[in-house]
């Protein structure tokens, strides 16, 4: 194969191999991802149950939505952030203040969406089961948004654990 210092096959060559990560990183948790999935299926059930959680920095969850469903997504997301609000839990209070939710404006494979979660830093050990978040503030309508959820899903999603190498800002 022959390289050249054309612009636009390094560009092209960029765009390839980036969307080459992101398609990986897409399917990297699959399994975990049902395993949550698989627990949400009975949210009054899980209180127990060990859920999603960082022991690391940081941590980013990939979702990757159906095109036609993110304005439920969003509004899902939205009900999240108002049980972190209203929680009286100190916990809950620390995982608000540091979980960011980005909508990707690359198109994800086939037309879907990916929306990450950025939780930097993570709250260690802290649960970041969406359903739970719900129930506790919802339990007579957690239900009804976990099958909104739950159509939203194109597919897997992933979940990356973070240890900080560097902050060059300190």
């Amino acid at each position: 194969m022959r390289f050249t210092s054309s612009s636009r096959q390094s560009t092209g060559r960029r765009l390839v191999l980036a969307l080459a990560v992101v398609v990986a990183l897409a399917g990297l948790g699959a399994s975990a991802w049902a395993q949550e999935a698989q627990q949400q299926a009975a949210p009054q059930q899980q209180q127990a149950a060990p859920g999603l959680t960082f022991g690391t920095d940081a941590g980013i969850i990939f979702n990757m939505i159906k095109p036609d469903k993110t304005a439920d997504f969003e509004g899902i997301m939205a009900k999240v952030k108002e049980a972190l609000a209203k929680s009286d839990n100190p916990v809950r209070k620390q995982q608000a203040a540091s979980w960011k939710v980005f909508k990707v404006q690359e198109p994800a494979p086939n037309g879907n969406v990916f929306y990450l979660f950025v939780m930097d830093p993570a709250v260690k050990d802290a649960d970041y089961t969406i359903s739970k978040i719900l129930y506790e503030a919802f339990p007579t309508e957690v239900q009804a948004m976990y099958n909104t959820l739950k159509d939203c899903y194109a597919g897997g999603g992933s979940k990356l654990s973070l240890q900080t190498v560097h902050h060059f800002g300190q």
